[in-house]
């Protein structure tokens, strides 16, 4: 709800302020007092672009603030305003506000947070709806007709499009995975030759971890196997005594002597020497065993290199291949495995993801048909309602045709669903394309509204169809700037009543001429205008004020017919306004 709305230096209006209550609210005025620049300055509280001209003469910037009432909790309002960092004031309601320089550039702030202008339009989306005198060339675009469409039909009509959509997501993964596959079949299966082949090349050479590295120490030390071997045995007949031992003894001999002597006498430093000549005798043992092993496990002939060198070979052809080293290698061959149970057989993966395409596609074509049939019948309902609604607002011969006809795909459409033997475009709102049709007088064929319908006429329609979709479960504020053009009479009697029924459930702002129209609101906005002359130019400054019941006499008297100072013209008024009150109170 829109509780209060200050304006300054926009157009006429120098600086305005004005309350909103619930209900009906009408404004009037002088031609050129500036009644649309309320419109305008809610339009640019919806994030509409912004226009320099709109600057009032002499001023620096023209600047719009509006406080919003939120009498519901929705999540995505609350999302938006804690994204934007916006804070509510202590009465729960939020301040927008807009202002725009004499260059253009204009500035959002929401919450008291800066915000781009985009992001006030979101915010208003779902709070107000401004019908203007060119607003109601949306009614024309498929889209908002559609809308329109699912909106009257309720539940009936969301559960089938919750379900459509929910088909539809399933069915778009399952086309897009069975069009990717078959686009890619042929790299895929060049893929797993690729994988196989190398897969089966490192699994014939059978590497070893770390088994490069060992090869390359063996192939070192074998480069000079007759020096090393020659080494390894003069230091094992050294340690245990043969025929290659220095000087012909053995360390072991030695210190064998050594333990004898000292065991030969009973003196304790020497006794005391025992355990350190017993452990060196382990130690020189244990390294005679040692170079013993190492010399048993020396090749007896060259021909153990060449086999050593020939492995390695096969061990660097791997890892030129697939990594830096043999570990690396080993790891390689286990991701392409890993990568080969994932691809499977190409040609099986495609004949089961064709299978799921075409199971999800007939799952989605029946959600499409019941969508279709639950807009169907809520379309001849549509149709009924709005075309009563038309009677009482001087187009009692108009009859409304909603239809709901198949959205044909086009050529080389990559949503297209077969339904029924067609082929219709899959969109994210159903197959069906929705079209307001009008029939100005009985025998007239129905014609798009777009083509059969005066901009008046499109005003009326649309005001019939928000009195047709008003719920009580809605509450956003709607605005309508002069829908009553081009209308008078019994008809201006039945658009005030019309929106005084819409005001139950909504609040609602009117810009009006008509004094029959007015009559009907609760609260009555009055837009003066003063002429100011400074020397030989003159200026327009026009204010905002509440009526109360003596005023809106005087104010009707004066739409009738500028009577406002006659008795006549007043009794009139008066007449009209309590016409409109015992309407109101029996309607």
């Amino acid at each position: 709800m829109l509780d209060e709305l200050a304006i300054s230096g926009l157009g006429v209006i120098d600086e305005a302020t004005a309350e909103f209550p619930d209900g009906f609210t009408v404004l009037t005025g002088e031609t050129g007092a500036g009644k649309t620049m309320v419109v305008t300055s809610l339009h640019l509280l919806s994030g509409a672009r912004a226009d320099a001209s709109r600057v009032r003469t002499g001023a620096q910037r023209a600047t719009v603030e509006g406080r919003f009432r939120i009498t519901t909790a929705v999540e995505e309002t609350d999302t938006l305003l804690d994204s934007a960092g916006a804070e509510r004031d202590d009465d729960d309601s939020v301040i927008a506000a807009r202002s725009v320089n004499g260059e253009g550039r204009s500035r959002a702030h929401l919450g008291g947070r800066s915000v781009p202008a985009g992001v006030l339009g979101q915010f208003t989306r779902g709070l107000l709806t401004i019908h203007g005198q060119n607003d109601q060339l949306r009614l024309i675009k498929a889209e908002h007709q559609r809308a329109a469409l699912d909106r009257f039909g309720g539940e009936a009509v969301g559960k089938a499009l919750r379900t459509y959509r929910t088909a539809r997501d399933r069915w778009v993964a399952a086309t897009d995975a069975y069009t990717e596959r078959r686009n890619n079949s042929r790299e895929l299966a060049q893929e797993v030759d690729r994988l196989r082949f190398a897969v089966d090349e490192i699994a014939a050479v059978d590497p070893q971890p770390g088994e490069d590295a060992t090869i390359a120490a063996d192939i070192l030390r074998l480069g000079d196997l007759e020096t090393v071997r020659t080494a390894a045995a003069t230091a094992h007949a050294t340690a245990v005594g043969t025929d290659d031992a220095i000087d012909g003894g053995s360390v072991l001999n030695g210190l064998g002597e050594v333990r004898s002597a000292l065991e030969s006498v009973g003196d304790p430093t020497l006794q005391g020497l025992l355990p350190r000549v017993q452990e060196a005798l382990t130690v020189v043992g244990d390294l005679a065993a040692e170079l013993g092993d190492f010399l048993s496990g020396l090749p007896t002939d060259a021909s153990e290199l060449e086999k050593l060198l020939t492995r390695q070979a096969e061990l660097r052809s791997l890892v030129r291949k697939y990594a830096p080293d043999i570990d690396g290698v080993i790891g390689w061959r286990r991701d392409a495995e890993a990568r080969l149970d994932t691809l499977g057989d190409p040609d099986t993966s495609l004949d089961e993801l064709e299978a799921a395409a075409g199971a999800a596609a007939d799952e989605l074509a029946g959600a499409a048909v019941a969508l279709t049939q639950a807009r169907t019948k809520a379309a001849k309902n549509l149709s009924a309602a709005v075309s009563a609604e038309l009677a009482g607002l001087a187009m009692g011969d108009a009859v409304i045709d909603v239809r709901v006809g198949p959205d044909v795909a086009g050529d080389g459409d990559p949503r297209t669903l077969a339904v029924r033997g067609s082929h219709l475009h899959a969109g994210r709102h159903g197959v069906d394309r929705v079209e307001f049709a009008m029939a100005a007088h009985p025998g007239a064929p129905p014609l798009p509204i777009g083509k059969s319908a005066s901009g008046g006429e499109l005003s009326r329609v649309m005001l019939a169809l928000e009195v047709v979709l008003a719920s009580d479960d809605t509450g956003s504020t709607m605005v309508f700037d002069e829908v009553d053009a081009g209308v008078g009479g019994h008809a201006a009697v039945e658009i005030g009543r019309r929106l005084a029924r819409l005001a139950r459930h909504h609040q609602v702002i009117v810009v009006t001429h008509l004094p029959q129209v007015a009559a009907f609101a609760d609260n009555h906005l009055l837009i003066g205008k003063t002429d100011r002359r400074t020397g030989r130019k003159t200026s327009v400054t026009s204010s905002v004020s509440t009526l109360d019941r003596d005023d809106r006499i005087n104010e009707l008297a004066r739409m009738l017919a500028g009577l406002g100072d006659s008795e006549t013209g007043r009794a009139h008024a008066e007449e009209l306004l309590d016409t409109a009150d015992t309407e109101k109170a029996a309607d």
